[in-house]
């Protein structure tokens, strides 16, 4: 089984290839029904044969679209995170010129059964290239390039997950699930905000979630909402329970803010450090939201979780968990676990017993 990371960028990169995948099949059938029964394109002379193309093209267009997703993911979202949304989509728009004409060269010399060496066949590629053809070629292309964009955009805003479940509808309905949450708050941001200056203190809050995003991808978790300087993490409780994800994903968070320790002391001359509550329970989930829409989650759960994140500060500890999910796990002997007694929750009637893990 790919790990959660890989499995991630899997998701992410197959919508390329498919988007790229049905427009050319819209190209081929539509080319089909304006050509009719001619065998050759009218503009260049070129030979047209449809029961190869409907089937040549489309496989080209769905290497060409998973190529890009890969570009997308592996790299384009790294080398362009800074840039504004006007100069990645003209810095993305220009290497995706190049690949779309590769691409159309390709498709030229696949069309012809790689005959790459007949004079004919270079001279049709280029009657095609200095023919109006080619404009209404680039401009259903740049559709395509633009839908993909678009889709990039906002499945980086909102989340794969949650975009894939809008498309699904799987949350149309509300459903009832079973979950883990870390409520996830960072210490003393107060001070640090007041020493930084708002700006300052905003562009380390962005480092900050980032770095703390590898590790939640690493282990599964889906962040649910940014609050301030908390981060809300959830994973259905079997993906949570699994490899104890939950838990081992709160210490790889300390180790890649840890090893980033100089980046924080030498820009903002602070290393900032958290703490978290753990707890699980039954949640509702479901769309809401009318001029918004937005998968959210209702229960009980989420302001125990929220109070006993609160208590990290009073018991001196990073991290706390309830009694509740230390009975659903099988933690092997690396962690330590301190019991801290039974707690009254602002709220709730019944104590609840606490626990620390190192």
């Amino acid at each position: 089984m790919p790990s959660p990371k890989a499995r991630r960028a899997i998701l992410r990169i197959i919508p390329f290839g498919m988007l790229w995948l049905v427009f050319s099949m819209v190209y081929t059938l539509l080319e089909r029904g304006l050509l009719g029964n001619l065998h050759y394109y009218p503009s260049t002379g070129n030979t047209y044969v449809f029961a190869r193309n409907i089937f040549m093209i489309p496989l080209l267009a769905l290497i060409t679209g998973t190529s890009i997703g890969v570009l997308e993911i592996f790299y384009f979202s790294k080398w362009f995170i800074k840039k504004s949304f006007t100069k990645k989509i003209l810095y993305k728009s220009l290497i995706y010129l190049v690949i779309v004409l590769l691409f159309l060269v390709l498709t030229f010399i696949t069309t012809a059964n790689f005959a790459i060496t007949r004079k004919d066949i270079w001279s049709g590629i280029w009657a095609f290239f200095t023919d109006y053809s080619l404009l209404s070629v680039l401009i259903y292309i740049a559709c395509i390039i633009v839908v993909t964009q678009f889709y990039t955009e906002v499945s980086e805003s909102i989340g794969t997950a949650v975009l894939a479940n809008f498309f699904l509808g799987k949350y149309h309905r509300p459903v009832e699930e079973e979950r883990i949450f870390m409520f996830l708050d960072m210490r003393s941001s107060t001070e640090i905000a007041e020493k930084l200056g708002h700006v300052k203190y905003f562009e380390m809050l962005k480092e900050y979630f980032s770095d703390l995003s590898e590790p939640v991808i690493d282990y599964g978790g889906e962040i649910y909402q940014y609050a301030g300087d908390e981060m809300i993490v959830s994973w259905k409780l079997k993906n949570g329970l699994k490899n104890n994800n939950c838990i081992r994903c709160f210490f790889a968070m300390k180790e890649s803010i840890n090893k980033k320790a100089d980046k924080y002391k030498e820009k903002f001359g602070v290393l900032p450090q958290f703490k978290a509550g753990f707890h699980y329970g039954k949640v509702t989930t479901g769309e809401i939201g009318v001029l918004k829409k937005e998968i959210i989650f209702t229960g009980d759960v989420l302001n125990t979780t929220a109070r006993i994140q609160g208590l990290c500060n009073q018991l001196n500890v990073d991290i706390l968990i309830s009694d509740a999910l230390i009975k659903k796990m099988d933690l092997d002997p690396s962690f330590q676990i301190t019991s801290l007694g039974e707690t009254q929750l602002r709220g709730r009637g019944e104590k609840i017993e606490l626990f620390a893990i190192s």
